[in-house]
């Protein structure tokens, strides 16, 4: 392996293929990459973007994979002259998403549409409707990385906004549109797994709070339309539900666990697992949420004997992916 790796990596649930991609500070500034079921890596496909940005996910279609070239810019001379962080937002630029067939050998083919100027660190998943690329993801508009990485003044954090969108590419006309989901601020957006790439209606996402610590979870009916006239993260419209935290008690990404592998049955049917730590006590937990009802006792509370760190991702794995593991 040549380049870097995403945090992000897209396994197809039905052909068990894994999709990738890296992206660098020197060019070629990102590339794609497809693995087999079997583990063998295809030639890398080098994609052309104008600089180096920070590309930190992807995501596929059943033809497809999305990039994304988003103006959030490398710019080590301002991390050494102003002491900021090494990556800074530029308004002025257009976001770009770049369709590219998914066993693509080469460039060529990659389409690109462009968007008002944003970025996301998280997708939820994408499809094919006819003519149409469909993108769910969490759009951040004028983000601030030293604001959410605490080098600025806590009270600078209250314009931070991160909202759910879906957004549109048609293969056909060149065309792009997007949508508003929902309030801010949601990130870290899941779905059942055995859905990637295809369409599906439910969305879990994390609600942050203005220094973005997660203070809850979400869940999103995408067949349904938001209310307007909302100004915060509400049960209604598009919301089906939400799984508060409490006072002084944050989490962290929230693996949607289905109660059965594959499609048969009910999509949303299965468990929301999450880390818990409760800063009035110092102690921290695996908390268990019907994912379906998102009721607010939990199905299960682990307690913890130490304290977990508040981080960024999480991952589940299965007893069957455990024992495949230890085959190799």
């Amino acid at each position: 392996l040549q380049h870097s790796f995403t945090a992000h990596p897209k396994v197809d649930p039905v052909t068990g293929e894994m999709f990738t991609f890296g992206y660098s500070q020197t060019p070629p500034y990102a590339t794609y990459r497809v693995i087999s079921k079997d583990g063998v890596m295809q030639d890398p496909v080098p994609i052309t973007i104008p600089a180096s940005v920070m590309m930190h996910d992807f995501a596929i279609t059943e033809n497809y994979s999305i990039m994304m070239d988003l103006p959030l810019y490398f710019k080590p001379k301002e991390m050494v002259k102003n002491k900021k962080l090494a990556y800074s937002f530029d308004p002025t630029k257009k976001a770009r998403f770049g369709i590219l067939p998914r066993y693509a050998k080469n460039e060529s083919l990659i389409k690109w549409f462009e968007l008002p100027n944003c970025f996301i660190f998280h997708n939820a998943n994408a499809w094919e409707e006819g003519d149409d690329v469909v993108l769910i993801t969490c759009r951040l508009q004028n983000p601030d990385l030293d604001a959410i990485n605490g080098t600025e003044k806590e009270q600078q954090r209250d314009g931070f906004t991160n909202e759910l969108y879906e957004m549109r590419f048609n293969i056909k006309t060149g065309l792009a549109s997007q949508k508003k989901l929902s309030e801010s601020a949601v990130d870290f957006p899941r779905i059942n797994e055995n859905y990637t790439g295809r369409k599906q209606r439910y969305v879990y996402g994390t609600i942050l709070n203005n220094v973005a610590k997660i203070t809850g979870v979400v869940k999103f009916d995408l067949h349904a339309e938001p209310e307007t006239g909302k100004t915060k993260l509400e049960v209604g419209g598009n919301v089906l539900g939400i799984f508060d935290l409490g006072p002084g008690r944050f989490g962290s990404e929230a693996i949607f666990v289905p109660r059965q592998p594959g499609t048969e049955c009910e999509e949303d049917d299965g468990y929301l697992i999450l880390f818990v730590h409760d800063e009035n006590t110092g102690k921290s937990s695996v908390n268990v949420i019907d994912a379906k009802t998102m009721s607010a006792e939990p199905v299960a509370v682990v307690e913890l004997p130490k304290r977990v760190p508040y981080g960024f991702h999480a991952f589940f794995v299965t007893e069957e992916q455990i024992q495949e593991q230890a085959k190799l």
